[in-house]
């Protein structure tokens, strides 16, 4: 019998994080049968999607530490887990830059109708470029809702790679806020969507944000606007943007999250939808990204299961 604590890792993680944990502690890693034991046998998890729920934890006995790669943790019941006195970690801040790139991306094939333009091709038929008319970045207005770290950089990307104006909205940081990026701040959502030509949304998933955009915000923007949501699934109602897309209220969407993932047509009919571009929460999928948030959460699991302070520890 092994001395050393069991920590079983129940989602695919880059090799950097399950190198360091194999360093002090044994493994169960996602695709070996044992992996079911885990409420029995776990003294630390590593996770990325699984949910954790307060059966969960009133089960795991033995668990001590949960660490979640990404710094989303509505997937965790935090409240189960400090009452079972398990310690919860995430890794914030890690792959801000990652999905910075992507939402700029996901405007991008939007408005230049790059994934339209992509199925044509490749289907053989006769692709002509009038029929996939695009929209230019340059002059228009973009929309930042919530100008915390990610926002801020999605923020900067677009101000310095197009002569554009924009806007941010978040009632939770000061007007001193972005002193140095050029741009206006609205008072209010309501305000802010009338003016944008894209929207992009960088806040956390809460009670606040569910279905914060729905039918009557969309309503308030422009008949021509593009919406990109590379936070959570949830904050757009997406049978409202459904009907909004079909019916040509928006020009398009570009989402990277959605309610229920992976997305499926039976779960949205967004996918059916050629001014939709769908990617399957890979924000933060770049090879950089993974490999450092996969250490971080190994190294916290360790720190804590030797009683260490955890670097960022949520619970």
């Amino acid at each position: 019998m092994s001395n050393r604590p069991k920590i079983f890792v129940l989602d695919v993680f880059h090799p950097a994080g399950i190198a360091i944990a194999a360093e002090e502690a044994d493994l169960v890693l996602w695709d070996d049968p044992a992996v079911v034991n885990w409420r029995e046998e776990a003294d630390a998890l590593m996770v990325r999607m699984t949910a954790l729920r307060a059966e969960d934890f009133a089960r795991a006995r033995r668990l001590k530490v949960v660490a979640k790669q990404g710094v989303g943790i509505e997937t965790i019941d935090l409240a189960a887990a400090a009452a079972h006195g398990v310690a919860v970690c995430n890794t914030p801040g890690v792959n801000s830059e990652a999905v910075a790139e992507l939402a700029l991306a996901l405007g991008l094939a939007v408005t230049r109708r790059v994934a339209e333009m992509d199925r044509a091709v490749r289907s053989g038929g006769k692709a002509r470029r009038d029929d996939y008319l695009g929209l230019e970045a340059s002059g228009r207005a973009v929309g930042i809702i919530g100008m915390g770290n990610i926002g801020t950089r999605v923020a900067r990307k677009w101000r310095g790679a197009f002569d554009l104006r924009l806007i941010g909205y978040d009632p939770y940081v000061p007007a001193t806020h972005w002193a140095d990026l050029p741009h206006e701040r609205a008072p209010t959502l309501q305000a802010l969507l009338p003016q944008v030509d894209i929207l992009t949304i960088h806040c956390p998933l809460n009670a606040e944000t569910r279905h914060m955009i729905g039918r009557a915000e969309l309503a308030l923007m422009k008949p021509g606007a593009v919406l990109v949501n590379a936070a959570r699934g949830g904050i757009v109602d997406e049978a409202a943007l459904y009907d909004a897309l079909r019916e040509g209220c928006l020009f398009g969407a570009g989402l990277d999250v959605f309610e229920v993932e992976p997305p499926t047509l039976e779960s949205t009919p967004l996918l059916s939808l050629p001014n939709l571009v769908a990617t399957p929460h890979a924000a933060g999928g770049t090879e950089e990204t993974q490999a450092r948030s996969s250490e971080l959460v190994a190294r916290q699991v360790l720190d804590v299961l030797a009683g260490r302070p955890a670097l960022s520890r949520v619970a």
